[in-house]
């Protein structure tokens, strides 16, 4: 039989070209010097490794490499695979990526439906009994979904924004106030661009996910340039600092799990250790807008302060 009439259903040309594409951005990404291959005499004209440096890492022929590089050739066994990772410097993150590439240009089957924005009914509960620590449950495309009210109140402005804007890509980079709550807005929109990415290289005709990256790519040249690096990376698992405008700077734990029984969501929660500062500014923000008590606790630890 021959290849072609073996993908009969799918997208075979769109998943030979995440394959193919994602090869040429880590291929343009890393020096000879990070691939051990030392200091080119010469000026070199080709950013990153010429293909024919990458196939002598990876122990390839070139001409299998440039197919590979063209979507010409579609299947790259295993050890091929594991050896591009590792002549590109791959993590064990991006390494899993490849492969997933790779199985998806083999034979992709017709994309599912987007996830709907339910929520099951146990979960509004579940945000709720974890007060006052912040907790969301975020979409495969960073929707928020559902929250409790510290949630809402942390991200500040996001709550601006009517419920079906309300998406932590369209925060990040677009917000106005995003940049000076975010202590860590480099590291946070990497992050949102790796996972956004990572997506795409699995369900690249998801309509939901093709717009939300439109519209980002259209309003913000960080985003492009982002998105350009083809980064796969999540999020460190590292405390965050949010600098409130409201209850002044916290620090604070953080954990995200996807959740079972519902496809391709997760729930996040942030957290502080109980009498401390940070955890009085977590009950303060959990506090209900206007109350009198919320005004009055944050002038006083503005005074103490």
């Amino acid at each position: 039989m021959a290849r072609g009439a073996e993908k009969t259903k799918g997208h075979p040309a769109d998943a030979a070209s995440g394959l193919s594409t994602y090869l040429r951005a880590r291929r343009a990404q890393i020096t000879p010097e990070q691939a051990g291959l030392g200091t080119a005499p010469g000026l070199r004209r080709t950013p990153g490794l010429r293909r024919e440096e990458l196939a002598t890492l990876a122990g390839i022929s070139i001409d299998y490499y440039v197919r590979l590089e063209r979507g010409k050739e579609t299947r790259p066994s295993p050890s091929v695979v594991d050896a591009l990772a590792r002549a590109l410097c791959l993590d064990a993150y991006e390494h899993n990526h490849l492969r997933e590439l790779a199985a998806r240009a083999v034979y992709v089957a017709e994309p599912p439906p987007a996830p709907g924005r339910a929520v099951r009914p146990q979960l509004p509960m579940l945000l709720e009994s974890v007060r006052p620590n912040p907790a969301y449950v975020v979409s495969r495309t960073l929707d928020l979904l559902a929250w409790n009210a510290g949630a809402l109140r942390l991200f500040a402005g996001l709550d601006d924004w009517p419920p079906q804007k309300r998406n932590f890509g369209r925060y990040v980079f677009l917000h106005p106030l995003a940049r000076e709550v975010l202590d860590d807005w480099d590291e946070q929109a990497r992050a949102c661009v790796a996972r956004l990415r990572a997506l795409a290289g699995t369900e690249p005709d998801a309509p939901d996910l093709a717009e939300l990256v439109d519209e980002l790519l259209t309003q913000s040249r960080d985003f492009a340039d982002l998105w350009n690096r083809f980064d796969v990376k999540p999020h460190a698992p590292d405390p965050k600092t949010f600098h409130h405008p409201d209850v002044g700077d916290l620090r604070l734990g953080y954990e995200s799990m996807p959740l079972e029984h519902s496809p391709k969501q997760r729930f996040v929660i942030f957290f502080a250790e109980p009498g401390g500062p940070d955890h009085d500014k977590l009950v303060l923000l959990d506090s209900e807008p206007g109350e009198p008590r919320l005004r009055r606790a944050v002038t006083e630890q503005s005074l103490r302060g």
